[in-house]
């Protein structure tokens, strides 16, 4: 920029003083939440969650496809659980592409460069108040989604206990921090999301391009986390974090994938920021043309991320002894005879027949997949499982039958396949109403990661 002269009065020279950091944070937020995209969005996020997760919890049909929504009947912390689901896949990467993906992009669309940097006379103090700025809206926008489906589901079902990934009871207060710790730890890949909005921002002007970097990056990783790829890959991955919070939900929680998950997203977080300010600061504020580097935003943006990856990829394989899929028969069958044997528990005391521990009912498992004519490992709906338990003072061996239906990411569903009166479709009687036969249909996980 072309140097500017110091005003002279009568007393002496006058100092041009930068604007502090906290002024310039108010501006910028000031200006965000003035826009009425931002506004319409908060209002939504705060507002669109609690009525959906109530108008939901008052039908007969549930999301029974999504993680937690066969229990939207039986508790209200399983709204919260349903909405971060869908925010993970869909509303939060908008939501950063709406925030950051266009915190800098629109000084480029006015041509208000000039104009801001006279006022605040550094880029590094700009740079860290639009940040700020649009980290505060968007904790903004996650706090309404997280407030709003607990709200939601709180009054239109209740504090009542939340059924877990292997079948056992969470108490309410249970449920309610493990929620709580689940909608924090999505925060990890939020921000990297959100640090990958400012870079595309910075990096690309005026092109809509920085606009959609956030959504296209979350697409892509939903897409690989549908292939077949190694663990090691997918963990190293920043938006598996929020996937990852589904092993809260079991006893002993599946922690380590998790703490992965918020690690890589919290390096990506930091480094695309960083990416972003070097950019920023080395730009041309002279050219009112300005509309992007191409160049500079593979060589600074693209390539540092791409080598990231790589090296996260290299540190999880070498931290953690599963390279495969991860879904081997051993933990199957042993993750599904875990949660039979708690929601056997809770069906029998569903039915008001004698109560029994899962250490007297001895489950067990046999899973084939493909028959028994394929590798016996890895995601597919062709897993056929047999579980086997004995009641004491019955000599015969109780068995049922079920199909599984498991995902890449090791969540599977199970389905009952016989007999009738163990895993069929009848209704039992709750404190909540009448509610489907718990070992009819049920979502279970698999720990990916050797614990051995």
């Amino acid at each position: 920029m072309t140097a500017t002269t110091t005003p002279v009065t009568a007393t002496g020279p006058v100092v041009a003083r930068r604007v502090p950091v906290s002024r310039a944070y108010r501006f910028e937020l000031v200006k965000l939440v003035s826009q009425w995209r931002i506004r319409l969005v908060v209002l939504a996020c705060w507002i669109a969650p609690a009525l959906f997760v109530a108008g939901v919890s008052q039908q007969s049909t549930l999301p029974s496809d999504t993680l937690f929504g066969r229990w939207m009947l039986a508790t209200g912390w399983a709204g919260p659980l349903v909405v971060l689901g869908f925010a993970g896949t869909w509303a939060l990467p908008l939501l950063t592409s709406v925030v950051a993906g266009d915190v800098f992009a629109s000084e480029d669309r006015l041509g208000t460069w000039r104009h801001l940097l006279v006022a605040v006379r550094s880029p590094r103090r700009i740079f860290l108040a639009k940040s700020l700025a649009s980290l505060t809206v968007i904790l903004l926008l996650v706090a309404g989604l997280a407030a709003s489906s607990a709200a939601g589901g709180l009054v239109a079902v209740g504090n009542q206990p939340l059924v877990g990934l292997d079948g056992h009871l969470l108490a309410p207060g249970d449920a309610a921090g493990r929620v709580l710790l689940a909608w924090l730890c999505a925060l990890a890949p939020t921000l990297a999301l959100a640090a990958i909005g400012l870079l595309g921002s910075v990096a690309l002007g005026r092109s809509s391009m920085g606009l959609l970097l956030p959504v296209l990056v979350a697409l892509a990783m939903q897409v690989a986390q549908m292939l077949p790829l190694p663990v090691a890959v997918r963990l190293a991955l920043p938006g598996y974090a929020f996937i990852a919070w589904n092993g809260l939900f079991t006893n002993p929680a599946q922690l380590t994938p998790l703490l992965i998950g918020v690690a890589v997203s919290l390096a990506w977080a930091a480094l695309a920021t960083a990416l972003a300010y070097l950019l920023f600061v080395r730009r041309d504020f002279t050219n009112p043309a300005y509309d992007g580097s191409g160049r500079r935003a593979i060589t600074v943006g693209v390539l540092p991320l791409a080598a990231l990856t790589a090296v996260t990829v290299g540190a999880v394989a070498v931290a953690t002894p599963s390279t495969g899929s991860g879904i081997e028969q051993g933990k199957v069958q042993k993750s599904l005879a875990t949660a039979f044997a708690h929601l056997y528990r809770m069906q029998t005391e569903q039915l008001h027949r004698p109560a029994v521990t899962e250490d007297r009912l001895r489950t067990s498992a046999a899973c084939t997949k493909s028959a028994g004519q394929a590798a016996q490992e890895g995601a597919g709906n062709d897993w056929r499982c047999v579980v086997s338990w004995h009641l004491p003072g019955v000599a015969v061996t109780g068995t049922a039958i079920y199909q599984l239906d498991i995902t890449s990411d090791g969540r599977f569903v199970a389905d009952g396949d016989g007999p009738k009166e163990v895993n069929g479709y009848f209704l039992v009687r709750t404190s909540t109403g009448d509610a489907p036969n718990p070992l009819w249909q049920f979502d279970g996980n698999v720990d990916l990661l050797d614990t051995h």
